[in-house]
């Protein structure tokens, strides 16, 4: 069964998506969906054309991003940081202040990859291996369903050979090679998206595979204390339908979210191999929270 809204898709134009926006456009209409959402990684660029496209098309469209942030708490990973995703909708994609920040963090994480791969380049000197090149930086980018990170370099080494494993590979190479990333706290990601008028959004919370609380908790209860401890006031919902959040997870996300008068989204995460496009069911009331009806044009 296919759903109507669509809240998270990421697009080759200015992500790293495998489908362009035109492609993302025409699979949305073929398949039915009414509301969509592109949400490239710390990326705004593509909002203005995706608005024209969603005008042409006859879609529904919310602007749409995803910031990867370092988040924290005393009780968990002893204090130290961990990765996380913040969706924000509905906000302004000329905003000045939006669009600098997210292109430095562009910039850095593309210059940390390069910093990473000369100080490996300088080990596999030491022990005559060959040389990583930019063929090599671009094969580990086009592999990538998000930022571009050490671990995606592990199964990079893994592929080529260099290392049996991914375990291997950091004990081996990465920890020695490690270049800080450009850290953007929950707070300065929340206020960039709520002074452009925007919604913050916790992006899949639960995920077990992906950039989640699951780092810091697998149990759902000691998540929700974590979002009520060191979140609530910095966010405005949670995402509850994802493709990689089962029934348990939907459930239980609703329940906390009701509970705590958050809004609550969802969408597929598609990145176009497969494309899942209107894969996740998300109830057509969701649109409403936005301010959006199906009778309406909202570009």
């Amino acid at each position: 069964m296919s759903s109507a809204i669509d809240l998270h898709i990421h697009s080759k134009n200015c992500s790293d998506g495998k489908l362009t926006l035109a492609q993302i456009f025409q699979e949305a209409k073929k398949r039915g969906l009414r509301l969509i959402s592109i949400t490239d990684h710390d990326a705004v660029g593509c909002q203005e054309e995706a608005q024209l496209l969603a005008k042409e098309m006859g879609l529904l469209y919310i602007t749409g991003v995803e910031l990867n942030i370092s988040f924290s708490h005393p009780s968990y990973k002893n204090g130290k940081s961990t990765s996380l995703d913040l969706l924000g909708y509905g906000y302004d994609p000329h905003n000045k202040a939006l669009i600098e920040k997210t292109a430095a963090l562009r910039r850095f994480r593309r210059q940390r990859a390069e910093k990473i791969l000369a100080n490996l380049n300088e080990e596999f000197k030491r022990q005559g291996i060959p040389l990583f090149t930019e063929q090599d930086m671009k094969a580990m980018e086009d592999s990538v369903d998000g930022s571009l990170g050490r671990p995606h370099i592990a199964s990079y080494l893994v592929k080529k050979g260099i290392v049996s494993n991914r375990q291997e590979a950091f004990d081996k190479y990465l920890v020695k090679a490690n270049v800080p990333k450009m850290k953007v706290s929950l707070e300065e990601a929340s206020r960039l998206i709520r002074d452009t008028g925007g919604k913050v959004i916790l992006a899949h919370p639960n995920d077990p595979q992906g950039t989640s609380l699951v780092s810091l908790a697998t149990d759902l209860e000691k998540q929700f204390r974590i979002i009520e401890e060191k979140m609530l006031p910095l966010i405005d919902g949670v995402e509850c339908w994802h493709s990689r959040h089962d029934a348990e997870t939907v459930s239980a996300y609703l329940e906390f979210a009701k509970g705590h008068g958050l809004m609550v989204t969802g969408g597929s995460d598609c990145h176009g191999e497969p494309i899942l496009l209107g894969t996740v069911e998300v109830p057509e009331w969701v649109a409403g929270q936005f301010g959006v009806s199906f009778g309406q044009d909202l570009v």
